[in-house]
């Protein structure tokens, strides 16, 4: 009897420790933050792998004086920390357009394209909630009048929902 046990609580810890090495089939969710205003991301991930995924956003930023959308798509690697912790990295890019309301001055708007690196932390939790921190650099290519700041620094937080 003492054997069975022992046997049973070994392949239960194997079932378990090999689950939360995989990654979600689906996640659904918002990406909220910026480095120049509040942002909020529509955030779908999709596994392509064991251990990559494919994340697309599509988020809208407001500031004071400006308004603008943007569509990344980042190609991204995960890896196992510990139990539901996990680290990924990840490359990818995406398209943009904004317009700039300038008092005083022209208005201005512009569509550019931007490359985008991406490593982060996430912690899936036993229910079908993926919570996440992640520091996106991007560097853009648009029009040179109004570009002259063309590197950002973005950290978000994720909250998705797994199915």
């Amino acid at each position: 009897m003492k054997k069975l046990f022992l046997l049973s609580v070994a392949v239960l810890g194997f079932v378990f420790t090999s689950n939360a090495q995989d990654i979600s089939e689906n996640a659904i969710g918002l990406r909220l933050g910026d480095s120049d205003g509040f942002g909020a991301e529509i955030s779908y991930q999709r596994a392509l792998g064991e251990n990559n995924r494919l994340e697309v956003d599509l988020g809208w930023r407001d500031g004071n004086n400006y308004d603008g959308f943007k569509l990344a798509g980042l190609y991204q690697w995960v890896w196992n920390l510990d139990g539901g912790f996990n680290w990924y990295a990840g490359v990818g890019g995406g398209l943009g357009s904004f317009s700039f309301n300038n008092p005083g001055g022209k208005d201005i708007s512009d569509t550019f394209i931007f490359a985008a690196g991406d490593i982060g932390i996430e912690y899936n939790f036993d229910i079908p909630l993926l919570l996440s921190l992640d520091f996106r650099p991007e560097i853009g290519f648009g029009d040179d009048d109004f570009n002259n700041n063309d590197l950002d620094f973005d950290i978000a937080l994720g909250i998705r929902y797994q199915f």
